[in-house]
């Protein structure tokens, strides 16, 4: 049958506008919904990173990150896949769909929200250098020709470097652990850990027991959620804000990290 050009023309548009939608609607998958419909929330969390997360005595995983994912879980109705990660893969393995959410001490910056957005957040994690107790460091300018050990791409990674000075020597590890283990083997001076990681640490080993400097940041803990998925980040919002305000989040605070959830954590 004859066409017109300016039918064709019309169809085309018509073509290509529903292209568009269903191009569309392949970039806003609703992940909450996938979850929903599956049963099964698949969670990355830390293995080796006490007191957020490190096999017990049991061979189980246990820690603050363990419980907000059993939380989260719970809250959701469905079942919980760990999926173990370290520092520098967890946000790829979110953004590659290995996961479909971040519980593991994820800090918030400018550069990780370029790529994947936040929660508000579920725990308070504060950051220092730390060294041996008889040594005297108190500003950054202290940290001249000095070997500082910090894990590679974390936030406290980022705030040691804009402050250390240029004789300084950095040290980066794939985990907390090597980077503790480098103060502890005497391969650095100093490191830069979260206070949480650090007391835990001292608590494991009294082998040269850290000794806190100076804060080099104060950086809370959010859950890490694929770009654009608002669903999901309004709905673990609501989680998190109940577990505040019924007390649960406190107690886990108390728990693992022995102190009280800061009354203006957000």
């Amino acid at each position: 049958m004859f066409r017109s050009v300016s039918s064709r023309r019309t169809l085309c548009k018509a073509a290509l506008g529903v292209a568009a939608l269903v191009a569309l609607g392949v970039a806003q998958a609703d992940v909450l919904a996938d979850v929903q419909k599956r049963g099964v929330i698949r969670v990355a969390i830390p293995q080796d990173f006490p007191p957020f997360g490190s096999l017990g005595t049991d061979l189980k995983l246990q820690g603050y990150d363990i419980d907000m994912a059993n939380l989260v879980g719970k809250e959701l109705g469905v079942k919980v896949e760990m999926v173990p990660v370290t520092s520098t893969n967890r946000i790829p393995f979110l953004t590659t769909d290995k996961a479909d959410i971040v519980i593991s001490s994820l800090g918030k910056n400018a550069e990780r929200a370029k790529v994947i957005d936040f929660t508000i957040a579920y725990a308070p994690f504060p950051k220092s250098v730390y060294g041996a107790k008889d040594m005297v460091i108190k500003t950054p300018a202290d940290l001249a020709n000095k070997t500082i050990g910090v894990t590679r791409g974390s936030t406290e990674d980022l705030a040691l470097t804009k402050v250390a000075p240029p004789s300084a020597t950095i040290k980066r590890y794939e985990d907390n652990n090597a980077t503790a283990q480098s103060y502890l083997t005497g391969q650095v001076q100093l490191v830069t850990l979260g206070n949480i990681v650090a007391n835990a640490v001292n608590e494991r080993t009294k082998l040269r027991q850290l000794d806190a400097k100076f804060a080099v940041e104060d950086t809370p803990c959010y859950i890490g959620v694929g770009k654009g998925e608002a669903a999901m980040v309004k709905k673990l919002n609501d989680i998190i804000a109940k577990a505040k305000a019924d007390g649960r989040l406190n107690e886990m605070s108390m728990r693992w990290m022995k102190l009280k959830l800061p009354a203006d954590l957000t």
